[in-house]
């Protein structure tokens, strides 16, 4: 039985392994950075009619989580793989529920493809990808999105703190790459987009925000990130008479 548990899941595989959970990331934390993320959308604001980006959606780590639960037609998921996610259908999601949901996906690395969906994204998120980025494509990436927010929308990323910023190009991958906050805190102001640190806990990496002009962070501003938080300003909000 435990052989079959890990041909099944990956475990033990390594990042970058061809199987579709070890791919993208280590495969014991494969149901941890679904939980995470999803966690982390929802306290800040997401809600089942809202419209998603999934930046890097990979075999569907998160967006089994969010397909099911945004309303028909909300989720899109941009990846350059389409094994991937073709593999995340086939074992996490069922073709059942891509009929009854309806994601739509775009098999691209480019920023610009995000211009098809023709759509002002309520939320995007990208998981684990600008710590694989070259500053060029994180640069593409924050403004391609920035046209593609609402401007009560917000991107939420994770990237890796160093000391110095990493100076090559492109994409790299499996290995990892670091940046100073105050230099994605500029590419972000390059784009009319607010750069915040969220205090959202990573196994390795660092979540930060990039709002658009009109999402409001100022309800977590001086006091912790949490769903109790979330939910208190969400039902004073629903009940304001």
């Amino acid at each position: 039985m435990a052989s079959d548990n890990r041909e099944d899941l990956g475990l033990g595989l390594k990042p970058g392994d061809p199987h579709y959970r070890a791919y993208v990331s280590p495969p014991e934390d494969y149901d941890l950075i679904a939980a995470m993320t999803f966690n982390l959308l929802t306290t800040l604001g997401l809600r089942q009619h809202h419209s998603l980006l999934d930046i890097g959606c990979g075999s569907l780590r998160i967006g089994r989580l969010l397909i099911l639960y945004l309303n028909r037609g909300k989720y899109f998921g941009i990846e350059p793989n389409e094994w991937l996610i073709q593999e995340g259908i086939r074992h996490e999601l069922g073709e059942m529920l891509v009929q009854i949901k309806r994601p739509t996906f775009f098999f691209s690395d480019l920023p610009d493809t995000i211009a098809q969906a023709k759509m002002a994204f309520d939320f995007a998120v990208a998981q684990s990808i600008f710590s694989h980025c070259g500053l060029d494509l994180i640069k593409g990436w924050l403004s391609a999105i920035s046209r593609s927010l609402a401007e009560n929308g917000a991107l939420v990323a994770t990237f890796l703190i160093g000391e110095e910023d990493f100076a090559r190009t492109g994409w790299i991958y499996p290995d990892c790459v670091n940046y100073r906050p105050t230099t994605l805190q500029r590419a972000a102001e390059d784009v009319n987009l607010r750069f915040e640190i969220l205090d959202w806990k990573h196994p390795r990496q660092t979540w930060a925000l990039f709002a658009a002009p009109e999402f409001d962070s100022s309800w977590f501003k001086d006091r912790p990130l949490t769903w109790n938080a979330g939910l208190e300003r969400t039902l004073s909000q629903k009940y304001q008479p």
